[in-house]
């Protein structure tokens, strides 16, 4: 009677498949993360072609594009605790808000191929906009952190929500695509504009610090 090797077994064979769609899985997505380093277009054929997949097998791991790039992005960004460090010590909100808008659109124009494709992906199928990284709102929120009570509690929503429309890849590609700014002129623009912003919102509203 013939006996089964040590390993042989249907768990053995398991295991080997869940492994090799990992591999497949990591392969997709660092890919796909190559491709948004480079800046350039990505697109699922693109990230298939670098992947040495086919489409169909892409499709089985991620739905749409906009699920990979989420998946992509993750890692790429820093907090955003991290990214301010810089101006962390600064009690000056416009120039906490205007460094988070230099860094974000200097994150939008390194990896502009992916977010190009997030931004076009939720316009054509605006149900899945709330899949978008909402990285700036994370950089806004640490950004006014050591001004909550300095204002009401609607005129802080008020100005996030302002700076939420400036603070953002939108406003970027505006400046660069219709108004033919260069990056580095259409960062410093948004930048200003959103100091101006914060600068406007704390006007003599700020309470003074006590020693």
């Amino acid at each position: 009677m013939a006996t089964s090797l040590p390993g042989a077994g249907t768990g053995t064979a398991t295991d080997g498949r869940a492994r090799q769609k990992q591999r497949t899985r990591r392969a997709i997505v660092d890919a796909c993360r190559e491709l948004t380093r480079s800046g350039a277009e990505v697109t699922m054929p693109r990230v298939a072609e670098r992947a040495l997949v086919s489409e169909a097998t892409m499709y089985r791991y991620f739905p749409d594009l906009l699920s990979l790039l989420r998946e992509t992005l993750d890692g790429l960004w820093p907090d955003p605790a991290e990214a301010l460090a810089p101006v962390e010590a600064s009690r000056d909100p416009a120039e906490r808000v205007a460094f988070a808008c230099e860094f974000l659109l200097r994150g939008v124009h390194r990896y502009a191929g992916s977010v190009r494709a997030a931004i076009s992906h939720t316009i054509a199928a605006p149900a899945t906009v709330t899949a978008r990284p909402g990285i700036r709102f994370g950089l806004i929120d640490h950004a006014l952190a050591p001004f909550e009570g300095s204002l009401p509690p609607d005129a802080m929503t008020r100005l996030k929500l302002d700076l939420a429309v400036v603070v953002s890849a939108e406003a970027f590609f505006t400046l660069t695509d219709l108004c033919r700014l260069t990056p580095e002129d259409a960062i410093a623009s948004a930048a200003r504009t959103a100091g101006t912003l914060a600068s406007a919102a704390f006007a003599g509203k700020q309470r003074p610090e006590t020693s």
